[in-house]
Parts: structure tokens; C-alpha cells; sequence
């Protein structure tokens, strides 16, 4: 009886260690962020890149773009947009890495799918040319911060929070007490000043005046079309319409052949834990600037 219980034990502890192993090696074998795995074809093609969802991060596209942008491999990159923006930051650096590519002989072609707004129509402003179908959602030029007041319910509970703080606009933006005017107004300079940055780059990369998109950036959103008649945009078209201009512009003859990066693998951390980072963000307390369109 013994026997037969040692040896059950044994044969738990055996699998919990190879669960173990499994889940470490999950960890440090099956990323593959330094691995270039980046082998492309013989022969020019066109690089397609994706932002797909709400834009938290910028290293992954950057880092994409950059490697097509230095690739001879590469005749013109697609940057194919299905998003309703996100932080203003991640943004900005996604925009700023399309004009390098652009700016360093490399064409790119802005291809707009179901939704491209905000800071999804902010990254396309960087590139030669934007294209969206005639029903996609685009637009919303603006900024917003939004934060939670949780003052009432706190009361209700009988929850008190004491803070202590270097100047007057440190706790700006918690949860735990009124906003007054003059966070508001602080607030309001904070936003409006994200929102300039957004105007000029609209301004400049589309060739109108400020006084011209500020009819337009109030953060409404518009249909493909409507932004094709505003100059928001540059053309009507389909992603393969995309392929196709990007061929012609890369000077590649005949049907394009379209490559894209490597996926990296999903681990047993990113299931676990691949979540996290987009609650927090939810969760997030101070004020956090984002170009994304409310819906």
C-alpha cells in the first residue's frame, strides 16, 4: 500500500515538473523579440505592415518599418490601418517612423480598413499616400483625457484618502477627490496643447492651412468619401488597389508580391498574462492623453 502511494507521489511530482519546465521554457524560448526571423525573398516586393486595434505601443510597428525601410528587398511598404487610435504618444512615434521611411526614398501607402481614426488617421498623415475605402471610418481629429471620480461612492462607504504632495497640481486628475477649476483649467491647457500638435501635423502633411482643418477637428469622424472631398485623404480604393499602387510606385512590374513580418509566438505568459497590460491601461487613474475616437 505504501508502494503503490510513493509511487503515485513520484508520478505527481514528475508532471508538475514537466509543467514547470514547460512554462519556463514557454517563457524564455518561445519569445522571439531578438529574433530577426526576417528572411526575405529574392526579387522586389511590396512590405506590408499592420496596426490593428487600439494603439498602446509603438516598438513592434517601428521596429517593422525600419527593417523594411533599410531592406533593398523592399520596392514600397503598405501600412495597413484597422484602428480606432489610442495614446497620443505611441502615435506620434509610429507617425514620425513612417516620415522617416518616406523621407529616406522608401514609398508608403497609407491602406485605411473598416476604421482608421484619430490616432490611426495620425500615423497615416506620415505617409506618400492614404487610401480608404469609401465606407471606412476615419477622422476624429482631437484629444481626450478622460478620469474617474470616485469622491461620492468613497463617502458612501465611509472611506477617507489622505494625500500628501510637493504642489497643488500633483493629485490633478484623482479619483479620490473634486476636481476644481484650476485643475480643470490646467487639464484643459494639457489637452488643447496635444490637440495643436495633432492640427499641425494634419496641416502640414495634407497641405491645408490650420484655419482649414480646424473646420474639420472637432472630432467628428467622417466616411472614406467624405474625407476624400475634405483632402483628409488622397484616394478611393480597396487594400488590393493599395497592393497595386504601391507595385507601380516601387517600380515592380506586373502583380506585386506582398511579404509581411514575422509573427512573433504566443506563449504560455501571453496567454496567462497577455491581458494585463490593456486592463491597466483601463484602470489608469492619472490623466493619459489619447488620439482614439470614442464609440
Amino acid at each position: 500500500m505504501a508502494r503503490g502511494r510513493d509511487w503515485f507521489l513520484g508520478l505527481l511530482l514528475l508532471a508538475a515538473a514537466g509543467i514547470f519546465i514547460f512554462f519556463i521554457a514557454s517563457i524564455f524560448f518561445g519569445r522571439t523579440d531578438n529574433d530577426d526571423g526576417f528572411e526575405l525573398s529574392t526579387g522586389r516586393r511590396v512590405g506590408l505592415i499592420e496596426v490593428k486595434g487600439v494603439i498602446l505601443d509603438s516598438e513592434t510597428t517601428v521596429k517593422n518599418l525600419e527593417r523594411y525601410g533599410s531592406s533593398q528587398d523592399i520596392a514600397a511598404i503598405i501600412l495597413r490601418i484597422d484602428s480606432p487610435g489610442g495614446g497620443v504618444a505611441a502615435s506620434q512615434e509610429i507617425y514620425e517612423a513612417v516620415k522617416r521611411v518616406r523621407e529616406g526614398g522608401k514609398f508608403v501607402i497609407a491602406s485605411m480598413a473598416s476604421v482608421a481614426a484619430s490616432g490611426g488617421y495620425y500615423i497615416a498623415c506620415g505617409a506618400d499616400t492614404i487610401m480608404a475605402n469609401p465606407g471606412t471610418t476615419t477622422g476624429s481629429i482631437g484629444v481626450i483625457a478622460e478620469m474617474l471620480n470616485a469622491t461620492e461612492l468613497m463617502q458612501k462607504i465611509g472611506v477617507r484618502f489622505e494625500v500628501i504632495k510637493s504642489g497643488k497640481f500633483k493629485d490633478t486628475g484623482s479619483p479620490f477627490r473634486p476636481m476644481n477649476e484650476e485643475d480643470r483649467l490646467q487639464l484643459q491647457s494639457y489637452v488643447d496643447n496635444a490637440y495643436q500638435q495633432f492640427v499641425n501635423v494634419v496641416a502640414t502633411e495634407r497641405d491645408l492651412t490650420t484655419e482649414q482643418v480646424l473646420k474639420y477637428a472637432d472630432g467628428r469622424i467622417y466616411t472614406g468619401q467624405q474625407a476624400h472631398e475634405i483632402r483628409l485623404i488622397d484616394l478611393l480604393g480597396t487594400y488590393e488597389d493599395a497592393v497595386d499602387l504601391a507595385g507601380k510606385m516601387g517600380g515592380i512590374t506586373g502583380k506585386a508580391r506582398v511579404i509581411k513580418p514575422p509573427v512573433r509566438k504566443t506563449t504560455m505568459w501571453d496567454l496567462l498574462f497577455g491581458d494585463i497590460e490593456q486592463h491597466l491601461i483601463r484602470l489608469q487613474t492619472l490623466p493619459v492623453l489619447r488620439y482614439q475616437m470614442i464609440f
